[in-house]
Order: structure tokens, then C-alpha cells, then sequence
């Protein structure tokens, strides 16, 4: 009776993850489009042309900017599938906007064209695509993405189990901006809330939620470590719930300021004799590889640590090994610690670079992007139900 009985508990068990609304989607790391630049002593020249696209573009303000990120630092992509069947797609999973799209079999640019290497979405050769027509246009400061809409099941992975979501809007680029041709990722996933969303369109993620395809209205990110190996494994979403295999028990949950992209108060940052407690709006954004704070924040942590700025890596740079303290950041009654194996980052074999950068943002949105080397020390729970993020630490070594 007794062994019937445990047959009866772990049958159900094993049957209520079976149908649980939790999905797992696995990460690539690669390096980032900045680091591979620098290595090839490009990187000054590809910012001065940078800044003079920026400066050329005076339509600018009166479009769609995505504030946040241009993708630079971008080191984390995930696979994705759109349509029926599935054409695959390679994108960055950016929780600092919140538009999905990927080129069209339409895009195009000449002999430069940016699409020419990318996958293209062919809506003829899906069976569940439907026609929206709606122009878009997402400005990155250097460039846009333009193209119109469409409707198609995206799916969040590329094998069976992956989360699944008839019925999503989409956009399909018929161009995109020259700086997407440097970079091997095809498109965007965004996902963040829907009142970011250019032309007001329901991200991916809030469709599952609303079509009750996750069991929790929240998604947890791990990332690895960094290091020099690229195109290795780089970390896993959890779609529908809290990751308990990657992630230890979460710390504490902090109310969003705005459901718009993630943002949050950080009361103070510190490391070793350099403290500041001003306080500031910031975001957790899986789009970028580097912390950015305010300019003074940076030069006092580059100079409490002994980093000097390198014009040609367009960061602070240090001797690697070089003993540091820990930065801590004090968000809500909580102080996250990062220490050494997330705050600097390889950059050559004896040179490493501190993971911060000046986060000049014009008076708008957030102060400080807490990127990558933050989400890898603490998990990131994204619990759009309850307009909150979660932090829990990572259960890497």
C-alpha cells in the first residue's frame, strides 16, 4: 500500500511538470560586436563614425528611439522560430525594449545591404501567417529598422518543448541599419512591457502571459560567467517561473518605478573608501554586457580600483588579477555584492577591462543600465504580474 502510494505521488509529480506552463530556452555566449573591434584596433574610428550618423540624423527625436541600447555590448543571443514551420532566427533577448523583429525576404540595401547575411522571414512559406500591413520604424540614433507588420506563431526555442505563441505581432524589416551588418544576430526580441512597445504591439512574452501559455506572468534570466570562450553555452530563461536549479532562493523583490522598461531605485553604490548614496532610477537590462552609471560614479570606481581609460577599447582598463573589492550596491534594505569574476572582464591575456561604462542619457529614462555583470552574479526575476524584479544569487561557483 505504502509503495503504491509513493508510485501515486511520483506519478503525479513527474505529471504535473509535464503539464506545468514552465519553459526552459538555452543561451549562447559570443563575443560582443565592441570586444571584437577592439581586438582588431577598430574600435575609435567605428565610434567617430558612429557619433557622425548620430549627429546627422535630425529626425531623430521625432521617431520611435529605443534609448537604451544600440547593441555594442550585446554578448548574450537565443534562438528563436517564427512561423509555421518554424523559420529560425538568432536574436537578442533585450529586456530593455519591447518589440520582436527580424528581417523580411523583402530587405534589402544594395551592395552594403545589411540583411544580405541575415535570416529572412518568408511569410509564403508559412501556413499560419496572417497580414497586418502596419508600417513600423525603430530608431537606434545610428540607424532604424523599418518594415511593416505581421502576425505568426513565434516560438521561444527551437525544439518541441519550447514555449509556444500562436498569434504574435512582429515586424518584418524590409531595411535595417548599417552598425546590424557588423553583427551576427538576425533581429530583436523585446521584452519588456507593452507600454515601451513602438505602435503600442503586444510583445511576445505579455501574449503568452494573456494567452495563459506560462503558469507565472514572470521569467527569470541566468547568465555564465564571463570568460574567453565564445559560442559556448551562455545561460538559460525561464519562462513561467523562478529558476530553483540555476538560481538560489530569491533575496527580496523590488516594486518597479514604471512599467515601461524595468526600472527600480538604487539607493547607493560603494566599493572599498568610495561611497555614494545620491540615488538613482535604474534598469536591469539583458541587452547590455557592461554596468553603465553616471559619469562621476565611474571615474571614482576606475580610480579606487587603479583602472585607467583606454581611448582604444573605449574602457577603464586594468592588469588582470589585480585584487579588488567588491562593488556594492544597496537597492531596496538589500546590498548586492559583485565581485572580482564579474566586474572585470578579459580583454587580452594580461589586459582586463572594468565592466563599467559612462551612461549618458540625455535627461531621460533611467540613470544606470545594470547589465550583464549584474545579472550574473544575482538571477533577474522579471515578474511583469506584479510590476516587481526579483534577485536572487546565482548558484555558479
Amino acid at each position: 500500500m505504502v509503495s503504491g502510494m509513493r508510485f501515486s505521488i511520483v506519478f503525479l509529480t513527474l505529471l504535473g511538470l509535464t503539464l506545468a506552463h514552465v519553459h526552459q530556452m538555452r543561451l549562447r555566449k559570443r563575443d560582443s560586436m565592441r570586444k571584437e573591434l577592439v581586438r582588431a584596433g577598430q574600435w575609435e574610428e567605428y565610434m567617430a563614425t558612429k557619433s557622425q550618423l548620430r549627429a546627422d540624423r535630425s529626425t531623430f527625436a521625432a521617431g520611435y528611439p529605443q534609448k537604451v541600447n544600440d547593441y555594442d555590448d550585446a554578448e548574450y543571443v537565443g534562438n528563436i522560430t517564427v512561423g509555421t514551420p518554424g523559420q529560425f532566427f538568432e536574436v537578442i533577448l533585450d529586456t530593455g525594449s519591447a518589440n520582436l523583429w527580424v528581417p523580411d525576404a523583402t530587405c534589402s540595401g544594395g551592395v552594403t545591404n545589411p540583411c544580405a547575411n541575415k535570416h529572412k522571414f518568408d511569410a509564403s512559406k508559412s501556413t499560419t501567417y496572417a497580414k497586418n500591413g502596419k508600417a513600423f520604424t525603430i530608431e537606434y540614433g545610428t540607424g532604424s529598422a523599418k518594415g511593416f507588420l505581421g502576425q505568426d506563431t513565434v516560438r521561444f526555442g527551437t525544439d518541441d518543448t519550447a514555449l509556444t505563441v500562436p498569434k504574435c505581432t512582429f515586424g518584418q524589416a524590409t531595411s535595417i541599419a548599417a552598425f546590424f551588418k557588423r553583427d551576427v544576430i538576425d533581429g530583436i526580441l523585446g521584452l519588456a512591457f507593452q507600454s515601451l512597445a513602438v505602435d503600442n504591439v503586444k510583445p511576445p512574452f505579455v501574449e503568452a502571459i494573456d494567452q495563459n501559455l506560462v503558469d507565472q506572468p514572470l521569467f527569470t534570466v541566468w547568465l555564465e560567467h564571463e570568460g574567453f570562450k565564445e559560442n559556448v553555452a551562455g545561460g538559460v530563461y525561464t519562462w513561467g517561473a523562478v529558476d530553483t536549479i540555476n538560481c538560489g532562493p530569491v533575496i527580496a523583490y523590488e516594486p518597479l518605478t514604471s512599467a515601461t522598461y524595468f526600472l527600480f531605485k538604487l539607493k547607493s553604490v560603494s566599493i572599498d573608501s568610495y561611497t555614494n548614496t545620491k540615488g538613482w532610477i535604474v534598469i536591469s537590462d539583458t541587452g547590455t554586457s557592461l554596468i553603465s552609471a553616471p559619469l562621476d560614479v565611474v571615474e571614482n570606481v576606475a580610480k579606487t580600483i587603479g583602472a585607467k581609460y583606454d581611448q582604444s577599447a573605449g574602457i577603464y582598463t586594468i592588469a588582470c588579477g589585480t585584487k579588488i573589492a567588491d562593488l556594492q550596491l544597496t537597492i531596496g534594505s538589500h546590498t548586492y555584492n559583485l565581485n572580482y569574476e564579474n566586474m572585470i572582464i578579459p580583454i587580452s591575456a594580461t589586459q582586463c577591462g572594468l565592466a563599467m561604462d559612462p551612461y549618458l542619457g540625455g535627461g531621460f529614462g533611467p540613470q544606470w543600465i545594470l547589465g550583464d555583470p549584474f545579472i550574473r552574479q544575482y538571477c533577474n526575476v522579471y515578474d511583469l504580474g506584479n510590476k516587481r524584479m526579483g534577485f536572487a544569487k546565482s548558484n555558479q561557483a
